[in-house]
């Protein structure tokens, strides 16, 4: 005889369809709606805190349910912010992958993606993530940590690098002045005695780059499981990752064997 938790799921759930259905919203539209689906997951996490409390001693619950309801949680509380127009820092986009947030990328056809972000290296056509981060982060400051690891990969002096045009800072430049190391990076300022030298250099570098790095992306993507990663978890996700880069570096290592192998025939 215990009487059954109400609320007003059916109502919230058919106002949602009927809206989802118009061509024109009005803003009044979307927020009367976005109030009334606050307001029901609120009282639905209510009734499932009452659950929890009464019947303590009678429930085990699973560490991945005690995760998932922690992260609705923190749903309702950024969504109640922003709907009362206060700014919300490290927003949930996903109740399974918490930890992915949305990366502004400025591209035409996705202008917004989600996944992991990795700043990549490449040595003779072998790849080597040098950092991977879930956040947006800047990797035009990273350059110097992938020179460093190159070199401690080789143990051979860096000579000369290409780079995508966000590694083209005025730090970066120094640095690179600085050890004597050859850039694909646009000249600034005066021109040098030998620029046309330079000039054909960085051409030949910009092409390598274009070739080499920008289609092994491709590669990884179509033929080693990396254009859509179906891992559920931040560590399988990360596993994922290496494999599929990893994967493709063995193959290409085996065609670079086979190769000297005929050359030594």
């Amino acid at each position: 005889h215990i009487q059954r938790p109400r609320n007003k799921y059916l109502d919230v759930r058919r106002a949602y369809l009927a809206y989802s259905k118009l061509r024109k919203r009005r803003k009044s539209q979307t927020r009367m709606l976005t109030r009334r689906l606050l307001q029901l997951l609120e009282k639905l996490l209510d009734q499932l805190e009452l659950l929890h409390s009464s019947y303590r001693n009678r429930l085990t619950l699973s560490s991945d349910y005690q995760r998932r309801f922690s992260v609705i949680q923190t749903v309702l509380e950024q969504g109640k912010n922003l709907f009362a127009g206060k700014k919300v820092s490290n927003r949930i986009v996903s109740i399974d992958r918490h930890y992915l947030r949305p990366i502004i990328r400025g591209k035409e056809t996705k202008s917004v993606e989600f996944g992991a972000k990795v700043n990549n290296i490449q040595i003779d056509g072998i790849s080597f993530i040098e950092h991977i981060s879930f956040k947006a982060f800047n990797e035009g400051v990273r350059l110097k940590d992938c020179i460093h690891l190159q070199q401690q990969l080789t143990g051979v002096r860096v000579k000369a690098l290409a780079a995508d045009s966000i590694y083209a800072n005025n730090a970066n430049r120094k640095f690179c002045t600085k050890y004597h190391i050859s850039t694909s990076f646009k000249r600034k300022g005066r021109a040098a005695k030998d620029e046309p030298l330079r000039k054909i250099l960085r051409s030949e570098l910009s092409r390598e780059r274009a070739t080499r790095l920008e289609g092994s992306f491709g590669t990884q993507k179509q033929h080693y499981s990396l254009a859509r990663i179906k891992a559920r978890n931040r560590k399988t996700e990360v596993l994922w990752i290496f494999f599929g880069i990893h994967t493709a570096n063995a193959v290409c290592m085996i065609e670079k064997v086979e190769k000297k192998k005929r050359k030594a025939a």
